[in-house]
């Protein structure tokens, strides 16, 4: 396996957008699934790499509340590639000492996708390393709406005084709020925007971008990004 090079600069948290499966599969002449297909294992060199790096915590935005809108058997495929990723994926978590978390609406998902969901989350949660996130019927959205909701209902309660609720409070009200915010977050295929996701946590992460689609992303592009992400200044408002 290559070493990383010495010029990079590991972040504690990352977020990824993993971007231009679809459009790597059109080029080819492929339905746009076989993209979805060939980036897992961009998936799988990702997290490997980011786990051996020593990051804390990678968040994967798998499939988003916009998503449900695609065609029905699209949807059907999605997820039945999701299962299988799960199952193929457990050896590797463990091998690799990754806890798998997840992040997004449960309700909306299919009984069997949320077994083999619930399933990979126990048998992993006991590993002590990187926290692998995947945001599955996520909006960034709908995250603060479900968190203001929350909140509101602990007040209805007495439970919670309205003078009381600060920044921190309300983040404690997030899908997985004991996960530390993201330093960077990484999009791949060129898009400049962030598509709702992780809308409170990316507040002030720095934003890569790279020109690769998400099927061809391998742990050389992982480091391209952390180095830029080491030549950035991060003032957080401040002067430096």
């Amino acid at each position: 396996m290559s070493t990383p090079p010495s010029d990079i600069e590991v972040p504690r948290a990352i977020a990824i957008i993993m971007d231009g499966n679809g459009r790597w599969a059109k080029q080819r002449g492929f339905e746009r699934i076989k993209g979805h297909e060939h980036g897992a294992r961009a998936v799988r060199e990702t997290v490997e790499e980011s786990a051996r790096l020593g990051i804390e915590s990678v968040t994967l935005y798998a499939f988003s509340e916009e998503n449900w809108r695609r065609p029905a058997r699209e949807i059907t495929l999605l997820m039945r590639l999701l299962k299988r990723f799960l199952l193929e994926e457990r050896d590797g978590l463990m091998q690799n000492n990754v806890r798998l978390v997840h992040s997004g609406r449960r309700e909306r998902l299919p009984v069997d996708v949320l077994e083999i969901l619930d399933q990979t989350i126990e048998m992993t949660s006991n590993n002590t390393g990187m926290a692998l996130c995947l945001a599955i019927s996520y909006g960034g959205r709908s995250e603060i709406v479900d968190a203001a909701k929350k909140v509101a209902a602990r007040v209805a309660a007495g439970e919670l005084a309205v003078d009381s609720i600060t920044e921190e409070e309300f983040a404690r009200h997030l899908y997985q709020p004991e996960l530390p915010d993201p330093n960077l977050m990484i999009r791949t295929a060129a898009e400049m925007r962030v598509s709702n996701f992780l809308l409170w946590e990316i507040s002030y992460a720095e934003i890569y971008v790279t020109d690769v689609c998400w099927p061809e992303f391998r742990r050389e592009h992982l480091w391209e990004a952390l180095r830029e992400y080491g030549r950035r200044v991060r003032k957080f408002g401040d002067v430096p």
